[in-house]
């Protein structure tokens, strides 16, 4: 039986995360994962690496300051997959007025250190592109920045780095049992084929995300020191509402925000909406009275009406927020809670939290839990890349261009969606190619054999729905039966290739 210096439950951000941090101090680590990487919470975010401007309205300072720094150095770490956005705020007389906004925004430019982003600016929507899609009766607003990021994919590679340092990554593996014996944790693992596995731990972290608390009332048989609040955001994609780079933020009249952001060259993302939930975590779906307030907010602010008909695409997702009993599901904290349980081995437990902070959680989470395993390394995340993202000045436009006199033979769409999505990565895919017919049978439009192994044997995926949703967006882009088309070869490349596994497990872990 094998003996991990820490097991991680949860394949979502904060577990990818602190599997990183961990493996990269040295600790043993093992992360199971009963679906895929980034399946539920951290898959169906608004895809924002965001300081969170309108917490200040909550006096949230420690946090959109945490949040501001953290932008900074996610934008260095993987400028393949994360970049700035510019977003306008119309002035709305009605709501918030204008010297409030202002010094709302003064307090987020300067509440942390700026070297990547450009500051806040008033602008008139007669001279600025951005105004051209607004109605007529918005005449003024402001532009900030923030910046975007693929929130699956910031997942995947978070855990890709955990595994290059020795971390065993488990997908569709639940932990069905854990309890401390001694002083280790012997745990239950069952696969997706319905095998079970046992190993042991010195330490438990539970990032368990919406199952947080049953997970240590089930599984670990502990009471929960912290409540979340289960809150529902539900997204809608349309075709392009305008062909401009900015992003929109509109203020309500009820108070609450949605944002307006171009997606996927061709589409615009619309959300989110707050919402409480007391279902499955796992069942959650955008209900219509939820499509009809998206449409009808941005309505409220575009030239362009749309309507339910016009939504091509939707995602909802629950957050597990930390229970400050706020009074609406808007004004809740989305900053995190770390409990750890020492009667015994040690067990962590992550409440709440956000995709922009995972960093500093996980960072803050390893350095509570390392003294008790017996190490003593420092922290070391925060300079360094994530996989493909070690790029000359985290410049990823230049890389694009270089990329581009290194591989002419490659269609500029395809290798800049290439570099955008798997970075330095690109060489791993295509390998010695030096042609389209070397990257192998075209499965799909612009889809080609060599990227589907490459997301097979490096980035755990299984399913359609892991590569045409979570590894990308192409499922927006390609016709109806590409699922179909997709698991067909997928189940062909298994059947080839039994023997593959993504990341072979080169774990240091102990045997007994």
């Amino acid at each position: 039986m094998k003996l991990y210096d820490l097991m991680v439950i949860g394949g979502g951000i904060n577990g990818a995360g602190i599997a990183r941090d961990a493996a990269g101090r040295g600790l043993s680590v093992l992360l199971c994962e009963k679906d895929d990487l980034a399946a539920h919470t951290s898959s169906a975010s608004t895809k924002l690496i965001h300081g969170g401007l309108r917490y200040l309205e909550y006096y949230e300072f420690g946090l959109v300051r945490k949040a501001l720094q953290e932008r900074e150095v996610l934008l260095k770490a993987a400028p393949h997959i994360i970049w700035p956005l510019r977003f306008v705020m119309p002035h709305d007389k009605a709501q918030r007025p204008e010297w409030m906004i202002r010094c709302g925004l003064f307090l987020y430019d300067h509440l942390a250190k700026r070297e990547v982003l450009p500051g806040s600016e008033t602008i008139s929507f007669a001279k600025h592109p951005s105004g051209a899609p607004l109605k007529a009766a918005f005449k003024r607003g402001f532009v900030y920045s923030d910046g975007w990021v693929q929130d699956a994919r910031l997942v995947v590679l978070n855990a890709m780095a955990a595994a290059e340092h020795g971390a065993r990554i488990l997908t569709r593996t639940a932990c069905v049992a854990a309890r401390r014996e001694g002083e280790h944790w012997l745990c239950t693992l069952q696969h997706e084929d319905g095998q079970q596995e046992q190993v042991q731990a010195r330490a438990v972290v539970n990032a368990a995300g919406p199952w947080v608390e049953s997970l240590l009332k089930d599984t670990l048989q502990l009471p929960s020191p912290k409540s979340i609040r289960l809150v529902k955001g539900s997204h809608i994609v349309v075709k392009k509402l305008f062909d401009h780079p900015y992003a929109y933020i509109f203020q309500n009249p009820d108070k609450r925000i949605i944002f307006a952001i171009p997606y996927e060259n061709d589409f615009t993302l619309i959300g989110t909406t707050d919402v409480e939930y007391h279902g499955d975590p796992g069942a959650v779906s955008i209900a219509a009275d939820e499509v009809d307030y998206l449409c009808r907010m941005s309505n409220r602010y575009f030239n362009s009406q749309i309507g339910p008909d016009d939504v091509l695409s939707t995602y909802s997702g629950v957050r597990p927020l930390l229970d400050d009993e706020a009074s609406n599901a808007s004004s809740v904290t989305r900053d995190y809670s770390l409990e750890l349980d020492a009667a015994g081995a040690p067990m962590l437990s992550v409440f709440g939290g956000k995709i922009t902070t995972y960093r500093k959680l996980a960072e803050e989470a390893v350095d509570r839990l390392a003294p008790l395993l017996g190490n003593g390394k420092p922290t070391w995340t925060a300079g360094v890349p994530l996989p493909g993202g070690d790029m000359p000045n985290a410049d990823a436009s230049a890389y694009l261009a270089a990329s581009q006199l290194r591989h002419p033979w490659l269609p500029a769409a395809l290798l800049q969606r290439y570099v955008k999505t798997y970075g330095t990565r690109l060489h791993t895919l295509i390998g010695s190619a030096r042609s389209l017919a070397e990257l192998g049978a075209e499965i799909l439009p612009s889809v080609y054999e060599a990227e589907l192994r490459y997301l097979v044997d490096q980035e755990w995926a299984l399913s359609a729905d892991d590569i045409l949703w979570r590894r990308s967006k192409l499922r927006l882009h390609l016709p109806a039966n590409a699922s179909a088309v997709l698991d067909g070869w997928l189940a062909q490349y298994r059947k080839a290739a039994p023997s593959v596994r993504p990341v072979p497990d080169t774990t240091s872990a102990q045997s007994h």
